[in-house]
């Protein structure tokens, strides 16, 4: 008896990860320790090759690495490493392949903090971005390449546009230029949306949102397809030469499809340490043993929240990937064909005045700087996650002034329209 791998994702959630032997706890345990003991020195020395096993948390830590390859299995990818924010995941998975000189092509329509990491602050390390509208054609997209390009970057919905990328689209045009395509895909989670299906090479998380679901804890992940071919040219000496901080180990060809990941514990984890703390990972892995619930949950909630904003006389517009009136309709068919996300967004009529008489006349729902768990939840973007953007930087990322973000919890869908409909009611 035990897991079967090809088990259907909703019995991953559940089952993967852990696999306890005879005699083990059933829950994964927190190994909440910083350091391991080793009988002799040569023991330990190995792990200082890289050998499989554990000498220091900030490296490695038992249950850190079963929550990993949870989400690992979860994405169907070969490796994942887990990190102390989704921000961190973001960073390590461009970084891991980046340097100084180097470039970046990326969707415009991603969230503002990562809109700012690679608009400013990488910028301020010497690797430059061009940001692409992408719902542009593939020439244009194509013009936004150079020959120092390596990576290009999107998220599967955008937060807060809920702009819906074409993966397809991107890996074609990534690939046609030897570099890979990472996405974030906080939003649909796995249980909605795998982009290694559809070509990408990389997938991100802010695990903080639905994958951990109670607000409780932040976290990221980074997920490695094992299918870009790191040799095909030359834009990625990182893995493909020796590294002389970590005995002159080739991480492409010594650890093979594991080398991306690899690279990211023994090089980025070693030297800036954002790794999370093991009860942090397991609060995750709870959240995650639900995910498939409670995301059918968020998503049946906010169709019809959706649907009810779109017939309300006090409502602007209302974007939400679901509705027939999306412009990104027909995509999420294609590629979230059960279901997209719980997060709404839409405009009140009034303006910016309207918008936050409104969210500061809600009951239920709190406004709060954060987005996809378990409570209702709402915030005024521009003013808030977004602010530190220009108004150009806003209208590039698809951010109105207006722009009201809901995020629908898994409270029942009656009461949250009810607490909608009082708000609006006094406005």
């Amino acid at each position: 008896m035990g897991y079967n791998p090809d088990s259907a994702i909703e019995t991953k959630c559940v089952q993967a990860g852990w696999q306890p032997k005879n005699g083990e706890p059933r829950v994964l345990p927190i190994y909440e320790s910083t350091t391991y003991k080793y009988d002799t020195s040569a023991e330990m020395a190995k792990l200082f090759d890289l050998e499989p096993g554990y000498m220091y948390t900030r490296l490695a830590n038992p249950t850190n690495d079963a929550v990993a390859n949870k989400i690992a299995c979860l994405e169907g990818g070969v490796g994942a490493v887990l990190t102390s924010s989704g921000q961190a995941a973001n960073f390590f998975a461009l970084i891991n392949i980046l340097g100084a000189g180097d470039h970046i092509v990326s969707s415009a329509t991603i969230y503002g903090g990562t809109f700012n990491l690679l608009n400013v602050t990488m910028r301020k390390i010497g690797v430059d971005v061009t940001f692409v509208d992408p719902r542009a054609s593939e020439e244009e997209i194509n013009a936004a390449f150079r020959d120092n390009t390596k990576a290009m970057f999107g998220e599967t919905i955008a937060n807060p546009s809920l702009d819906v990328l074409d993966i397809e689209k991107f890996a074609k045009i990534a690939h046609s230029h030897g570099v890979p395509l990472i996405v974030d895909n906080t939003f649909p989670t796995p249980i909605n949306c795998r982009p290694f299906e559809f070509g990408a090479d990389i997938v991100t998380h802010s695990t903080t949102k639905y994958m951990e679901g109670h607000a409780s804890t932040i976290g990221g992940c980074v997920v490695d397809s094992g299918n870009f071919d790191w040799y095909q040219n030359d834009k990625f000496p990182g893995l493909t030469t020796p590294d002389e901080s970590y005995h002159g180990v080739t991480y492409a060809k010594d650890f093979g499809k594991n080398g991306y990941i690899v690279k990211i514990v023994a090089q980025l984890l070693r030297d800036y340490g954002p790794t999370p703390s093991p009860f942090n990972s397991f609060l995750l892995n709870i959240g995650l043993e639900s995910l498939a619930v409670r995301v059918e949950r968020h998503c049946e909630n906010a169709q019809k929240v959706a649907e009810y904003l779109e017939k309300n006389d006090k409502i602007a517009w209302v974007n939400y990937p679901g509705l027939k009136s999306s412009k990104d309709y027909e995509l999420a068919k294609k590629y979230l064909p059960h279901g997209t996300c719980g997060v709404i967004s839409f405009g009140v009529k009034g303006g910016r005045e309207k918008a936050e008489q409104f969210m500061n006349s809600l009951k239920l729902a709190a406004i709060v700087t954060h987005v996809a768990d378990a409570r209702t939840c709402v915030l005024h973007p521009a003013s808030s996650t977004h602010r530190q953007l220009s108004d150009e930087e806003l209208t590039e990322c698809g951010v109105t002034p207006d722009l009201v973000r809901l995020s629908v919890g898994i409270e029942n869908v009656n009461d949250i329209i009810a607490d909608i409909e009082n708000a609006l009611k006094a406005i």
